[in-house]
């Protein structure tokens, strides 16, 4: 299997480190194609809570260079109401102004949803998943670095995938204490995003997904692979210092890894991640990150 690449930048800037990084790792030709952005809006909370405007703004600008048929940004939020996050974020007012799309997911009908039973799933039935995702040519992922108090002990790049799923699936993975972690993985089991970018320039350590102590790391990275994204944001919460739950657990015996890579959704262990930082003031950063993650 060729070597995921993980680009890392050290920036204060979002729009600066959200460009870096995606410019490191590269979009697929998006010419006359659809794009769908998916962030991370469970709540309106201020970055990393949710997904800063400005990285928004500058996925946008990156992806309109390369001339798209269509993009469209869409999520359901839980527990807010979807529409009033969009709505307190400014979302539909920078959408009017960038000529994007709004897709709120929890206003779609019945039809625009889809039965997904992943092999060797812990889900009881399946979940319902959203169909824009699935006939998007291109779905880009914008994630925050943090942990999670409530049950998924991370959430990154695999746990965005829950605002893909219906609303009527949550009480099942809310109350699966055991299994929590691997109904994530299985989330993302029926697509493949083309770019994942993870804000940490803030960054929970612990707490979260909402609130939290910040770390104020300066980061943003992104990568094509899920696995290796969210491994090496485990890594930089490893380095910083982070919950027990993280810390007393290697990267890829975490529980949402390793289900992921039971489903071959990316990378299988370190050794296939190269951690690139953009420029020469990322190097060191990146070096002490990529160490924590060869050491798991």
């Amino acid at each position: 299997m060729p070597m995921a690449r993980v680009a890392v930048a050290l920036d204060p800037d979002r729009k600066e480190g959200t460009r870096k990084v995606v410019e490191a790792i590269g979009l697929p030709d998006l010419r006359d194609k659809s794009v769908l952005i998916k962030p991370n809006f469970n709540t309106a909370d201020q970055a990393p809570g949710s997904t800063h405007l400005d990285t928004i703004r500058a996925t946008v600008e990156l992806v309109k260079a390369q001339k798209p048929k269509r993009i469209a940004l869409g999520d359901r939020s839980g527990p807010a109401k979807t529409s009033k996050v969009f709505q307190e974020k400014g979302v539909f007012a920078l959408a009017q102004e960038m000529g994007f799309e709004c897709l709120v997911f929890d206003e779609m009908p019945k039809d625009r949803w889809v039965k997904i039973k992943p092999p060797g799933m812990h889900w009881v039935n399946g979940f319902w998943f959203a169909k824009p995702v699935l006939e998007a040519d291109a779905v880009i992922g914008l994630c925050c670095l943090k942990t999670h108090q409530y049950g998924g002990h991370f959430t990154m790049s695999l746990k965005l995938t829950t605002g893909m799923v219906h609303s009527r699936n949550m009480t099942e993975l809310h109350t699966s204490v055991i299994n929590q972690r691997n109904m994530i993985a299985e989330m993302n089991w029926p697509y493949k995003p083309a770019l994942v970018v993870m804000d940490g320039v803030e960054a929970f350590y612990k707490g979260g997904p909402m609130t939290g102590p910040r770390w104020t790391a300066n980061l943003t990275f992104a990568s094509s692979d899920r696995i290796a994204l969210d491994a090496v944001g485990v890594a930089a919460l490893k380095m910083h210092g982070t919950t027990d739950k993280i810390e007393k657990r290697r990267i890829f015996d975490q529980d949402q890894i390793r289900r992921a890579v039971e489903l071959g959704l990316g990378v299988s262990g370190p050794d296939e991640i190269e951690v690139v930082p953009v420029d020469n003031a990322s190097g060191p950063i990146a070096a002490k990150i990529a160490s924590v993650l060869s050491k798991g």
